[in-house]
């Protein structure tokens, strides 16, 4: 068996998908576990929908036995908020990375 890694460098709807791979979950399976409709699941893994809030990405991440943070873009969010309270901090990244 291979081991999970801890963090997915794949775009949400892949990382989703492989995620019931590894587990032998359907659509159907993942929505009775998320009460979530398998169609919008579908519409999640093949990018028809945005990325979802961040209770369902938790939701998702419960149902698929990972934590929230698996999900690169969750990861995005979080610093997304945290920035937002730190004017300072975006200058002085965004001074590092364009140069």
């Amino acid at each position: 068996m291979t081991r999970r890694k801890k963090y997915s460098d794949l775009p949400f709807g892949a990382t989703i998908e492989q995620l019931m791979a590894d587990s032998g979950l359907t659509y159907r399976g993942l929505a009775g576990k998320t009460r979530l409709s398998a169609g919008y699941l579908n519409h999640l893994v093949h990018g028809n929908r945005p990325v979802p809030s961040k209770d369902v990405v938790e939701r998702l991440a419960a149902a698929l036995e990972v934590d929230p943070e698996h999900f690169q873009e969750y990861r995005l969010r979080v610093i997304t908020d945290r920035l937002r309270t730190r004017p300072d901090l975006i200058d002085r990244l965004y001074k590092r990375l364009s140069a």
